[in-house]
């Protein structure tokens, strides 16, 4: 049925209007401009003749075919419209009008009032305040946008934002690129960009999906569709509201530091959503991934006519985790052979001012033969004795032809508008600067890199018993705050597999001394309270106690430091545990995002996490591969391997426990949050001990 909306036999313009000034009479303009072949015809109650067509005065009285009813009249006909259009059989609509939810209460009743309609006449809808879509290779335009229209091209845009859409038309043009389908979403009603997706990347003349978007409706499902569309062309997004005001506060670090913004970057990287800074990088990407093979790696020759502009790509490549590449001595000879004798042969190859078209389609082909390059970046200074115009006319077909990528950086303005044209027209990617040619280049090594790296499947660890970590959550009390006492969150984690010490509860100092003599060495002491979640903030915590009068001491200061800080507080006594052997300290957590789900953290632990910020995160359940993922991208996670004094630590421990943990929160949903802090990580094969956990459950 998308594809029916998206490719109709007839449209039918609810609202179409002989006003120029209405929004009507666009979306009649643009339909009949546009080419579009199928059946146009055109509703308003006051009939007459649109562009030389009949306006029928309602929709029972428009003949076949009509498979989309594009809506724009005020917010509330609307339901009426939506009557008529089940009642003629129509199962398509585009609701063009504002005045829903974004302006309060009665627009959101209005828009289940549609909705409603829409379920029970098997219609869809795209909407509302939307402009419509547009695809211009049927060619079809039900928008209402001013003429002209986008470049027919390979690039398909999705976006929640009407303006956005017209912006990226009149840029694109502007650009030199087209685009494929351009479809708005509006305030997605019915149909949603997870929805829409799969249809999108099965258009065949769409190369890459480019996306603006606000949020999501389903997060699951999102994610789904979109790691089945990336494994097929590549899928770009530039996401706003990065930041975390209104993001409600929790009390644990993991919660502190899981805003909702770190929750889409790990929904985007298990998706294979590559996701942009800003609109027009995101676009510097499509045109590169539209129009250029994919490197073998990430090794970059540059050509240029200036050393000052090769110094900036050099500097640009680094900074985007690419590298020069080292030219071969048959490669530094061959350039010898035409290049003047000041010129540096030495990459970047700078072939001095005078490089003409001659210079430039040598020295290229010389950098695509040597094997040790993967990729080429050829910056073009405004040449003084010869246009950057005719060098592009030398080089491209090079380009064309090459099994290698080669992006240009064409530097200036006015002087080589002529050549960016050239460049535009044979779908050569061409940026302004080394640093917006150097990413486009990054880009597509990672997407090479992407398509060689197999998608990881969840793994569900052995060992684990549902069964009794709801028998300890269904035993405590409910809470307001729903954090478990520390030793009851350490079963639940031992339900699951994951190392616990051996701890003893005290409610008295002589208990304590005979817990601590049971251990037979020094021991660690801590507030037991479920009201105090950071025990070291009020001097809660003691490490390397001895048995006997210190234990007595400390049982006595941990309890009176914890009633001074917190007299609210109910303190059960003290945890008494054997000092854990030396290792590593490591924080995991798990907190539930309302959107995504279960969010894992892993970083440096410790009490100054939240200062450090050494933390990734990723959404589970998670493979193997992405649990490795989160230890290479901290650097808490690559000194396991040891560095320096640091002996290596037992890694795939932590990787089990971070699976360990990701399968506790999808198969507990009554649990809110849980977090180990530290996790000690023991020498290689010993292991991993949880030695301070917490655990909140929903409230």
């Amino acid at each position: 049925m998308i594809e029916q909306m998206l490719a109709p036999r007839g449209v039918a313009v609810v609202g179409a209007s002989q006003n120029p000034t209405k929004l009507g009479y666009g979306v009649a303009r643009n339909l009949v401009v546009s080419g579009y072949k199928g059946s146009i015809h055109f509703v308003n109650p006051s009939g007459g003749r649109l562009f030389d067509l009949p306006m029928h005065k309602d929709l029972e009285s428009v003949p076949d075919p009509v498979d989309l009813a594009m809506i724009i009249i005020p917010a509330a006909a609307v339901p009426g419209a939506l009557e008529a259009c089940g009642r003629r059989g129509i199962h398509s609509a585009i609701i063009g009008s504002g005045g829903f939810r974004e302006t309060g209460p009665e627009g959101l009743a209005l828009e289940q009032r549609c909705l409603e309609i829409a379920r029970a006449h098997d219609l869809r809808l795209l909407g509302p305040n939307c402009i419509g879509f547009l695809d211009t290779h049927l060619p079809i335009d039900t928008t209402f946008l001013p003429l002209p229209g986008p470049i027919q091209g390979d690039i398909a845009f999705l976006s929640h934002s009407g303006a956005i859409c017209e912006a990226v038309i009149d840029w694109a043009r502007g650009q030199g690129f087209g685009l494929s389908r351009l479809i708005s979403l509006g305030n997605q009603l019915d149909l949603t960009e997870a929805e829409l997706l799969p249809t999108i990347v099965d258009d065949p003349n769409t190369q890459v999906v480019a996306m603006y978007l606000e949020g999501v409706r389903d997060g699951a499902r999102f994610v789904e569709q979109a790691r089945r569309a990336t494994r097929l062309k590549p899928v770009l997004a530039i996401k706003v509201g990065r930041s975390a005001q209104g993001q409600a506060a929790v009390a644990s670090h993991t919660g502190a530091l899981a805003g909702r913004d770190v929750a889409y970057d790990a929904a985007f990287r298990k998706a294979g959503v590559i996701r942009g800074e800003s609109t027009e990088e995101v676009f510097d990407w499509a045109r590169a991934l539209a129009w250029c093979r994919l490197p073998e790696g990430p090794r970059t020759a540059v050509l240029t006519n200036a050393g000052g502009p090769g110094a900036i790509a050099a500097d640009a490549l680094d900074a985007v985790g690419l590298q020069l590449a080292t030219l071969s001595e048959a490669t530094r000879a061959a350039l010898r052979e035409f290049l003047p004798k000041a010129a540096s042969v030495r990459n970047p190859i700078d072939m001095l001012a005078a490089a003409g078209p001659f210079e430039y389609a040598n020295g290229l082909t010389a950098l695509l033969a040597d094997e040790g390059v993967d990729s080429v970046m050829v910056i073009m200074a405004p040449p003084p004795m010869t246009t950057a115009a005719g060098i592009a006319g030398a080089i491209i077909p090079l380009i064309r032809s090459s099994n290698k990528p080669v992006v240009v950086s064409l530097m200036g303005e006015e002087m080589i508008a002529n050549a960016a044209r050239i460049f535009r027209q044979a779908r050569v990617p061409e940026y302004r600067f080394p640093e917006r040619a150097a990413s486009a280049l990054r880009v597509l090594v990672r997407r090479a890199e992407q398509l060689q790296t197999p998608l990881g499947e969840p793994e569900a660890p052995g060992g684990t018993d549902q069964a009794a970590a709801r028998k300890v959550l269904a035993a405590q009390p409910s809470m307001d705050h729903g954090f478990l006492e520390g030793q009851q969150a350490a079963q639940v984690l031992a339900a699951y597999g994951i190392q616990v010490p051996e701890t003893a509860l005290a409610v008295t100092a002589e208990q304590a001394e005979a817990a601590a003599r049971h251990l037979a060495g020094p021991v660690a002491l801590k507030v037991a309270s479920p009201d105090i979640v950071h025990k070291s903030d009020v001097g809660g915590v003691l490490l390397e106690v001895m048995p006997g009068e210190p234990v007595r001491r400390g049982f006595k200061s941990i309890v009176e430091a914890a009633r001074q800080a917190h007299p609210e507080a109910e303190v059960q006594g003290v945890l008494v545990q054997p000092m854990a052997p030396r290792g590593q300290d490591v924080i995991i957590g798990v907190v539930r995002d309302p959107q995504f789900g279960p969010l894992v953290m892993f970083g440096s632990g410790g009490i100054e996490v939240e200062g450090l910020r050494d933390v990734a995160f990723a959404l589970a359940p998670l493979s193997r591969s992405e649990a490795e993922e989160l230890l290479e991208t901290t650097w808490a996670g690559r000194k396991l391997a040891g560095f320096r004094s640091l002996p290596p630590a037992d890694r795939q421990a932590v990787v089990e426990v971070i699976l360990r943990m990701g399968q506790l929160m999808v198969d507990l949903p009554e649990v809110a949050e849980v977090e180990v802090n530290p996790l000690r990580v023991l020498p290689e094969g010993q292991g991993a001990l949880a030695l301070d956990a917490r655990l909140r459950r929903s409230v």
